[in-house]
């Protein structure tokens, strides 16, 4: 019996596997034939930099002999840069990273869902194939980011805590390894620090010592990340962090609640509008029966993305900042909907309700994975035919001494083969006090003798009045999608 059931799962395993395959392989297909393999954001070329430096070099730079931290995501780039050294192509490395990630979190997703709500292995089954076909989460596997990395470490650390059978030491060890993955590991410490209280709710002395063991396991790898930082830029947080917090300041001018929806907003372009309506009979239940600890996740997922409206309040590329929270989102809606969702129930209007469900889940599913697919292939086409196109244009015709200021200098970096100013500060972190006054930026240019200027034309009106315009990529995909043309201006001081 145990064998036949081993079988059973071993086959649907497999089914996973391929569908997960064949879901990455549409993204890539559909991109192919639209313009060619390529990544969807330029953030991704700064990583393939950071790689190949490293690789061919010896150095974590992104400018060669010039030591920053711009990587957000150290433990990434180190993947990264894995494959260059294995003389793999550097974009066929990342889709299998991405790849092979998306597959261990579909399958960590399907036995949460088991190890929370008692689910059977048909619901391992379907969740782990919505997880496969989710257009956010293919999205982010083929994007060359480090997203699907932070989102195993989230499903783990959760997987884990629902067990109620965790090592303090390990869980903080982990936590503090995934903050070289991304700084929003450390959200997790509270929902941590949640089961630890709840967990033992009568024992307050084992909470304290749960605690204390698990913030000595987040030193052990978050202390070397600080003093990391700190070495390359005397600061101990990524440049990353500082700077898109500066670029982006104006947008906390509105009101939080729309900023809050704003992030959560693009979560519902996908299947995951059809489970959130589970959280409520959840969270029901489990107030019911008083298992706060069981909360946990959701009200991780309330304050990640609540940090996010506080901090950096901007929802592009798909909300790809709030995507870490959609399996988890699915996990716990999933859970409510199996308690009620019945098509054969003597109730007329559940069993239209529940058959209308079932139905719509797949139609669903595909249609928003189709509507993914040409998203992803639109979002590799703008830029390749903006960044990296001009990024060679460059690299072909300007003096190897130039000095180009840019903002988006992740293919300059990767293509353009020059000593480059970095706009919005990620390398350049002396321009983030400034990154928002165009007149202070004008003499921060002359000052540091700037010769071409890279960037899309209305993002600076003010700056390329002081350049000569010297090239546009003149590509439709970008215009088609409501944007502009990238330009490169020769700078007159």
């Amino acid at each position: 019996m145990i064998g036949r059931l081993s079988q059973r799962i071993s086959g649907k395993a497999a089914v996973v596997i391929l569908t997960a395959l064949i879901s990455v392989g549409g993204f890539l297909w559909v991109s192919n034939r639209t313009i060619g393999l390529g990544l969807p954001l330029d953030d991704a070329w700064i990583h393939q930099t950071y790689a190949r430096n490293l690789v061919e070099n010896g150095e974590w730079a992104f400018i060669s002999g010039q030591p920053s931290s711009g990587s957000t995501a150290p433990l990434w780039t180190v993947m990264l840069a894995l494959g260059r050294w294995l003389g793999i192509e550097p974009r066929v490395w990342g889709y299998f990273l991405g790849y092979l990630l998306l597959v261990i979190s579909t399958w960590i997703t399907g036995n949460w869902l088991i190890q929370r709500s008692g689910a059977s292995n048909r619901w391992w089954f379907y969740t782990a194939i919505l997880l496969a076909l989710e257009w956010h989460l293919v999205w982010t596997s083929v994007s060359g980011m480090e997203t699907i990395a932070l989102i195993l470490l989230v499903l783990s650390v959760f997987f884990w805590l629902d067990s109620q059978n965790w090592n303090s030491l390990g869980m903080g060890m982990l936590i503090g390894l995934g903050v070289w993955i991304r700084p929003d590991a450390l959200s997790l410490l509270i929902p941590v620090a949640w089961c630890s209280y709840f967990q033992n709710a009568d024992q307050f002395r084992r909470t304290v010592v749960r605690l204390i063991l698990v913030g000595v396991g987040v030193l052990i790898f978050f202390g070397p990340y600080l003093a990391f930082n700190y070495s390359l830029s005397n600061e101990l947080w990524p440049t990353t962090f500082y700077a898109k917090q500066a670029e982006y300041t104006i947008h906390k001018e509105c009101p939080l609640v729309f900023r809050f929806w704003s992030q959560l907003a693009p979560m519902f372009a996908g299947v995951s509008a059809l489970v959130v309506p589970g959280l409520i009979p959840m969270i029901t239940n489990h107030i019911r029966q008083r298992s706060w600890w069981r909360m946990a996740p959701l009200i991780w997922a309330v304050i990640y993305v609540g940090a996010y409206a506080l901090r950096l309040p901007v929802n592009y590329q798909h909300g790809r900042y709030a995507i870490p929270i959609i399996p988890v989102v699915m996990v716990l809606g999933i859970e409510g909907i199996k308690t009620w969702v019945n098509p054969s129930a003597e109730s007329n209007s559940k069993r239209l309700l529940s058959r209308t469900w079932i139905l719509a889940l797949p139609l669903l599913t595909l249609t928003f994975w189709c509507l993914g697919a040409r998203a992803y292939a639109q979002d590799v086409a703008i830029i390749e035919t903006e960044m990296v196109a001009a990024s060679r244009w460059i690299s072909a015709n300007t003096e190897e001494e130039a000095l180009i200021a840019a903002h988006d200098i992740g293919a300059l970096g990767y293509y353009g083969e020059r000593t480059l100013i970095d706009m919005a500060g990620l390398v350049s972190p002396e321009v983030i006090p400034i990154m928002r006054d165009e007149g202070a930026l004008a003499i921060f240019l002359d000052s540091r003798g700037a010769d071409y200027l890279m960037t899309f034309p209305g993002w600076y009106p003010i700056l390329v009045e002081h350049g000569e315009l010297i090239y546009t990529t003149e590509a439709p995909h970008s215009i088609e999608a409501g944007g502009e043309n990238m330009a490169v201006y020769r700078w007159r001081p």
